[in-house]
């Protein structure tokens, strides 16, 4: 939400923001250098409030403490990304599959297509005893490589203390799991469906579980099924490559799949601080290849310049677009430039 806003009023605006969120308290640190004007206090209530912790027995709330200590990005930093390198070194990563129309593997999409389920559920009062928070988790069969069924879903889902498990879970099996596994082309019996282990979890949010930016790198990208790099994207504008060189590493992946020049491809990029083009840059396609490997290297350096520059320009990634990207993964959904196939 910071970053958005910040880009929103400078398009070549830079920000890293990191949270800590925990029980009646949130903290803001981090940098902006930007002609932009934003009130990073307000911009957390707002969004504390659309998450829906606004019930004090949460303790925590819209009005709750919170703490902002922002400062401009260091200039030893700032002078590499001016001069359009990158804004710190690491390691990205990019993947496709054939699993899903989405190229993605099937897991994680099942996964943010359950969580996804689950807050329309609470929000629009399908399930009007849900509380805000929960997580999903699909274990997959494979043969060979393919997907073949479906061993367990696991869900964690906070709710009021005067609804009985038993039902909280027959609801979600009802609400939630059979329709969205249907939409894959799945059955599961509720037999296979599991509901907070523990038998019990009515206090959600940061009051039982503190939270930090930068926890869910893998649930932000492939769901473990892919290598993933050192950073994560979560409040960081496109200079840094943590973010936009991930992007771009799925653009090229998603492309050379859905080019019908592999089954499966991952795509790795490596930056050094201040320097424009990328020090490493491979392609993975797992013995799944169609095309001889010259030819896949000619088409993935014919669709995207990998420099820091040419990854902002050639995937427009100077717009207000991040905030959705919070919940649900950041790949394997349409809206996002980097998912739109080249051809």
């Amino acid at each position: 939400a910071v970053v958005d806003a910040v880009l929103d009023q400078d398009p070549y605006g830079r920000a890293a923001i990191e949270t800590v969120a925990t029980r009646d308290y949130l903290l803001i640190a981090g940098e902006i250098t930007a002609q932009a004007t934003v009130d990073l206090e307000e911009i957390a209530r707002a969004q504390i409030r659309r998450l829906g912790y606004t019930d004090p027995i949460l303790q925590f709330t819209d009005q709750s403490p919170i703490n902002v200590l922002v400062h401009a990005q260091s200039p030893e930093i700032a002078v590499g990304v001016e001069e359009q390198g990158a804004g710190d070194q690491g390691m990205m990563f990019g993947y496709a599959c054939r699993d899903t129309g989405q190229l993605m593997p099937l897991p994680i999409m099942m996964a943010h297509s359950l969580t996804r389920r689950i807050d329309r559920c609470r929000e629009e009062r399908i399930l009007p005893y849900l509380r805000p928070d929960g997580k999903a988790q699909v274990t997959v069969d494979y043969v060979n490589g393919k997907p073949v069924g479906i061993q367990t879903v696991v869900l964690a889902v906070p709710h009021l203390p005067t609804v009985k498990l038993e039902d909280v879970r027959h609801d979600l099996y009802e609400q939630v799991v059979k329709p969205v596994l249907s939409e894959f082309g799945y059955v599961i019996d509720q037999g296979q469906l599991i509901v907070n282990g523990t038998g019990v979890w009515h206090l959600s949010g940061p009051a039982s579980d503190t939270g930090l930016t930068g926890r869910k790198i893998v649930v932000d990208t492939y769901g473990g099924y892919a290598r993933v790099g050192g950073g994560c994207f979560s409040g960081k504008d496109p200079t840094k490559v943590d973010r936009s060189g991930a992007y771009a590493a799925r653009f090229l992946a998603k492309n050379l799949v859905a080019a019908g020049l592999a089954d499966r491809a991952e795509v790795s990029l490596a930056y050094c601080i201040g320097v424009r083009q990328p020090v490493m840059k491979e392609i993975e396609t797992f013995h799944t290849e169609k095309k001889e490997k010259k030819i896949i290297r000619e088409f993935v350096d014919s669709l995207l310049d990998t420099s820091v520059a040419g990854i902002i320009e050639g995937l427009q990634l100077r717009q207000p677009i991040y905030l959705p990207t919070a919940a649900y993964g950041h790949f394997g959904r349409e809206e996002f430039p980097w998912e739109r196939v080249a051809f």
